[in-house]
């Protein structure tokens, strides 16, 4: 197919089928391909320029945050969303809400005293006279700015001696962990209008067994929350502020028993029905105390 000769050709070379004059149907060259390019730059000048170009887009993701960051107020979020049902914890506080002790065996309940020591130490007369006001009960403690910021904001007295037998102070019986009458802080989250009591606990139980969590006792009386804790401003202008606390003391539980207790915020505003929530303005936990 490839016969016969170039047109122009006399050089008498041999093609590839040995012939003289056939056209010759090599390969190029590879060593070509293969040779080094002109310019390397040294591995010194790599590294630069990555930290020029990482460098620029770390200084321009900064400016960007910054420029953002002066268009937020420092103490009232520009976008929020009132919470009309506060949530609830208790304390002590355990992982699955358990509070079970034998009245005999100090290590099993010392651990619970220690959490609630360290919890009220905040509301320790003496810091709560030092840090805090003595507000007027019976009306909201509002700070308004009135066109000029009043930071910070004051907060109401608390005082651990609100919750008598509660409050740890002078109990040879430490919360009465050491005699089975067992003292439980209900505090609801921080949240910024309200005004309410906490309603007593209900036992959540078929009736014939409702007498099993026997005599129970609240502080301050009756769970009552003094609308002079409200609102709360926040915690970067309200500073001090220590929220108040309803305890619950129960006198007569029946001993070697699980005592499942419901405790909810009680209030005309507040909404506690709603069964998708069911940690909405309640909270729910057990209690057993043991006896040899």
């Amino acid at each position: 197919m490839f016969g016969g000769t170039l047109a122009g050709g006399g050089s008498g070379r041999r093609g590839l089928g040995g012939s003289e004059g056939a056209p010759r149907w090599g390969l190029p060259h590879v060593g070509a391909l293969l040779d080094p390019p002109l310019f390397s730059p040294p591995p010194a000048l790599i590294l630069f320029f990555y930290l020029v170009f990482y460098g620029f887009l770390t200084a321009l993701f900064t400016l960007t945050m910054w420029v953002m960051l002066q268009t937020v107020d420092p103490y009232i979020p520009k976008y929020q969303d009132r919470l009309s049902v506060p949530g609830m914890m208790i304390r002590p506080k355990t992982d699955t809400l358990d509070v079970t002790f034998n009245v005999s065996n100090t290590e099993s309940w010392d651990r619970y005293v220690k959490m609630l020591n360290d919890f009220l130490e905040p509301y320790n007369d003496s810091i709560q006279a030092a840090t805090n006001d003595a507000c007027r009960p019976g009306r909201y403690n509002e700070q308004p700015d009135n066109g000029v910021l009043n930071y910070p904001k004051r907060a109401c007295q608390f005082n651990r001696t609100a919750l008598g037998a509660c409050s740890g102070l002078n109990d040879p019986t430490h919360y009465g962990y050491a005699d089975g009458r067992p003292c439980i802080l209900i505090k609801m989250n921080r949240v910024g209008e309200a005004g309410w009591g906490l309603a007593p606990p209900n036992f959540e139980g078929s009736p014939p067994h409702t007498f099993k969590l026997g005599e129970m006792v609240m502080y301050p009386p009756n769970g009552h929350i003094d609308l002079m804790y409200f609102p709360y401003y926040g915690k970067k202008v309200h500073v001090n502020y220590t929220q108040p606390i309803v305890a619950v003391k129960f006198l007569t539980l029946e001993a070697n028993t699980d005592h499942n207790v419901e405790c909810k915020v009680n209030a005309v505003n507040i909404a506690t029905t709603d069964e998708r929530d069911k940690f909405a303005g309640r909270v729910a936990f057990k209690i057993r105390v043991n006896r040899d």
